[in-house]
């Protein structure tokens, strides 16, 4: 069948008995360049198969891994490793993903990065400490970083969050258990402090800048305040922080924690009106599966974090549905921006989209190996139907 693109030219698929052709349309394929994949130390929670298998299914053929796992990916030796159990896991399942290794700073690694500058997509920095124990929170250290990857044209990735800042809400909230007190200790002050201070060290060192999961209207501004200068900065929104906010504490309790943590919605409508005039690059989904036995722990022994690589695209196209976005911002955020900003090769990756078909979210129906989703119970407009990824075609359940 011949399927119309977004820019209104066509490709051509086959698709099985039975499937709606009343409003299909063919999207390029999703670039996350945000995943925890969880190997190696965490493969109870995902895996490369599953992992894969879940991309995949939400139309996305492209992820950038991050070294936050057990061990840390923070050299040669360690990265190789994983790229070697990662080959295996996607030839036993039969799914060509494109993948992209990040390298992990820490304060003395930086012979080790040099050693694999042409194997990485970029250098993860974690300014503030999150899952995981990679953290350089001393400036000094931190600008070696940034003057490195300037040397070695390769991007910064920021987890921005003040460590300091950090400490002293923890110490003033000392008291409170409650789940919501995971806002006021990572509040808005903790990320654009740290924000504030990338995108001086990126302007000094001439480095490229990308920063992850921008949750917060003083980012933004920061952010667009820095590009109109001629910063080398670039954003990514997740999911989480577009369609969940403070109050779903409400509703969800913990399985709604993740670090930077949810925001007010004047932040949320901050970040729709970034993405609107050019601000925000991309949607990373920043999947980031515990099962629910570990979200379920009493604060702050729960684990930050939530999935996201299956729902990102019908959230995305639900949101197009409702003129939240345009089906251009669309295409930009979730794959034009990311390929240019991280000069990724040329593919013919595209997912089939039926805009009318109407479901809802289920758990039971998820691919990921953590089989939840902060989304369950959403009915949204607007899912993929096929993958098509180096030339194979997946059909997927509708």
């Amino acid at each position: 069948m011949i399927i119309p693109t977004y820019d209104h030219k066509t490709v051509e698929v086959d698709l099985p008995a039975g499937t709606s052709q009343s409003n299909l349309l063919a999207l390029p394929a999703l670039v996350d360049p945000h995943v925890h994949f969880r190997v190696p130390g965490g493969e109870h929670k995902e895996d490369w198969q599953t992992g894969a298998r879940a991309a995949i299914a939400g139309g996305v053929t492209t992820v950038f891994e991050m070294p936050n796992t057990n061990p840390p990916t923070t050299t040669a030796d360690l990265l190789h490793a994983k790229k070697k159990a990662i080959e295996q896991q996607l030839k036993t399942i039969g799914i060509p993903l494109h993948y992209y290794l990040y390298i992990g700073a820490t304060n003395d690694n930086l012979t080790e990065i040099e050693k694999v500058k042409d194997e990485i997509i970029g250098i993860k920095l974690f300014m503030g400490s999150s899952t995981g124990n990679l953290l350089v929170d001393k400036k000094a250290d931190q600008e070696k970083i940034f003057a490195l990857a300037a040397k070695l044209n390769l991007p910064v990735a920021v987890h921005a969050e003040s460590e300091a800042l950090i400490e002293r809400n923890k110490a003033l909230h000392a008291d409170n258990d409650s789940i919501k007190v995971h806002s006021l200790i990572r509040n808005a002050e903790v990320a654009a402090t740290a924000v504030a201070q990338a995108i001086e060290l990126a302007e000094q060192n001439g480095t490229r800048l990308y920063i992850l999961h921008t949750s917060t209207a003083g980012e933004v501004d920061l952010i667009r305040a820095a590009k109109a200068r001629g910063v080398q900065v670039f954003a990514e929104v997740t999911p989480h922080h577009l369609f969940l906010d403070s109050e779903s504490y409400h509703v969800l309790g913990s399985r709604a924690q993740m670090n930077p943590p949810v925001r007010r919605p004047e932040d949320q409508t901050a970040l729709w009106q970034g993405i609107a005039n050019g601000t925000i690059d991309t949607v990373g989904t920043d999947h980031a599966p515990h099962l629910l036995s570990e979200k379920a722990l009493p604060y702050p022994k729960s684990p930050s974090g939530v999935p996201g690589i299956e729902t990102a695209l019908p959230l995305l196209l639900n949101a197009y549905h409702k003129g939240k976005i345009t089906l251009e911002n669309l295409v930009a955020v979730i794959s034009a921006n990311a390929k240019k900003i991280f000069n990724l090769p040329a593919n013919d990756d595209w997912v089939i989209v039926d805009l009318d078909l109407t479901k809802e979210v289920k758990n039971e129906n998820l691919k990921t190996k953590c089989v939840w989703s902060p989304f369950a119970g959403w009915n949204l407009k607007g899912w993929p139907v096929v993958t098509m990824l180096n030339g194979k075609t997946f059909y997927l359940s509708s």
